[in-house]
């Protein structure tokens, strides 16, 4: 686990782990624009949160149309650990513009979490899967974004980026140790 404070008051961290276990107020769905939970991270957040989490994201899209990046859903937990799953759609490689895309996914996440005052949150590696964004990159886009957010006043207190697979932690580790090791 890697673990950082900000001047602000938060706290970030990096783990291994699986996110539909975490315990944090709210998590982090990589989700499509049309809340249709198939295959990854919004696969498994269905499979063990319920198909209440359906049945919500798809009133989401009734009622408001599909998501944007900037824009996140949210609905209830279901049957996961967590009160809130945040549904931010994050870019698709050789789209464009997708380094822009990453960082309006992940600061308006942060903005629903402040909405729903929660003081934590667990992000998933958004967009590595896939579509197909590169690891070091966007995680060094996450980072920025995280510290660009709380130069504002937030609510939040703990973030924790939830990584599964070994090519991914090894990735973000990378860009924590460019990101967040002080510059000589």
């Amino acid at each position: 686990m890697q673990e950082t404070g900000l001047p602000s008051g938060q706290t970030i961290q990096l783990v291994r782990g699986d996110i539909t276990a975490e315990t944090t107020d709210a998590i982090v769905n990589a989700a499509n624009a049309h809340l249709q939970h198939g295959a990854g991270v919004a696969g498994a957040i269905l499979r063990l949160g319920g198909p209440a989490i359906q049945r919500e994201s798809d009133a989401w899209v009734k009622t408001h149309g599909p998501v944007s990046h900037a824009a996140p859903a949210w609905t209830k937990g279901g049957a996961l650990p967590c009160r809130f799953v945040i549904h931010a759609v994050g870019p698709v490689w050789g789209d464009g513009e997708e380094d822009a895309k990453l960082s309006a996914a992940i600061t308006g996440s942060l903005r629903v979490a402040d909405e729903l005052k929660v003081a934590s949150i667990a992000f998933p590696a958004i967009s590595t899967g896939i579509f197909g964004f590169p690891k070091e990159r966007a995680a060094g886009v996450m980072f920025a974004a995280l510290q660009d957010y709380f130069g504002k006043p937030s609510g939040l207190r703990l973030v924790r980026l939830v990584l599964y697979d070994p090519a991914t932690i090894t990735a973000f580790e990378k860009a924590w140790h460019d990101h967040f090791s002080p510059k000589h």
